[in-house]
């Protein structure tokens, strides 16, 4: 049986294996499809996470499960994150293992100047931040040793997210960015192999144990400059950028699902959105990597 167990192999889960197999120490990463890096120490298998006496004998010998996987829409949160996250509770329970968790930073919603810390509180009124909150109760509150990790939205190699979703693919063609979001409004990104970084420094530190935590990042920057700094990274002309009226998203949301999804998100892309992190930094001694770092990961990608 493996030291560690990664649920997921998306950016975060990948990069969590990445980084334990460098160190030397054995895992299993557990997805639907089997999928994962091709390293030595780094066993595939294909599984229903959701399964719990599945989940609960892959995970025998484990010092740490690490719950990385998402579902890959919002539309699908409801149904699939309650039952992952019960397995993975459960399987944690049963091996005395911990569990260190992915999230993010919806559980607060609206902050007053839209800054937050582990101190601010979860007060959340769209049904995705609550979602988000009953979780990290559940997982505290269940009597396992466990930690939540929370981070912004994720730049780096293979994340997904704004430059995949928007700011790439007009620079690829050389269009205009049609940015969902104020232009000038600051907000806070996470280099996703600094999550991993964290979760795994975190879930081997019991002062974390029983808390949430968040990810060193980058100061807040502005939509604009932001894809900006991605154009010069990759070498790409700077494009014209547009912002996106504030109802259009939510006008497709009465007859597109997903659209309604990111809607009642939308305060974060029109909104200061700024994370706090020195806590972590404080206790931990963890940094943020350079801003300009993580986006030539991503871009490198993307460009070759």
């Amino acid at each position: 049986m493996a030291d560690h167990v990664v649920l997921g192999a998306g950016s975060i889960g990948t990069n969590i294996a990445h980084l334990l197999a460098a160190r030397g120490e054995s895992v299993l990463m557990v997805t639907r499809s089997g999928s994962g890096p091709d390293h030595p120490l780094i066993q595939r298998v294909a599984a229903d996470a959701t399964d719990i006496r599945r989940l609960t004998d892959l995970s025998r010998g484990a010092k740490v499960i690490y719950h990385a996987a998402n579902p890959p829409s919002y539309t699908m949160w409801e149904s699939m994150l309650p039952p992952l996250q019960a397995a993975a509770i459960a399987a944690a329970e049963t091996n005395d293992a911990v569990l260190a968790l992915t999230a993010s930073l919806y559980a607060y919603g609206r902050q007053p100047g839209g800054r937050m810390d582990e101190t601010s509180p979860m007060s959340a009124t769209g049904h995705k931040g609550r979602l988000r909150k009953r979780m990290w109760e559940q997982a505290r509150n269940s009597g396992i040793r466990t930690l939540e990790v929370r981070g912004a939205d994720y730049i780096g190699h293979n994340a997904v997210g704004i430059y995949s979703m928007v700011i790439g693919p007009a620079l690829e063609r050389g269009r205009t960015v049609w940015m969902p979001g104020r232009l000038d409004m600051p907000h806070t990104f996470t280099y996703n192999r600094d999550m991993a970084t964290a979760l795994v420094a975190l879930a081997a530190d019991e002062r974390a144990w029983g808390q949430a935590w968040h990810v060193p990042s980058p100061p807040a920057i502005t939509m604009r400059e932001l894809t900006n700094r991605f154009a010069d990274a990759a070498g790409k002309p700077r494009v014209r950028m547009v912002a996106m009226p504030r109802f259009a998203m939510h006008a497709a949301g009465v007859i597109v699902p997903i659209a309604k999804e990111m809607a009642e998100m939308d305060y974060q892309w029109y909104e200061p959105f700024h994370m706090d992190a020195t806590r972590t930094t404080d206790v931990f001694g963890l940094t943020a990597t350079d801003l300009d770092t993580a986006i030539r990961d991503q871009v490198a990608v993307v460009t070759v």
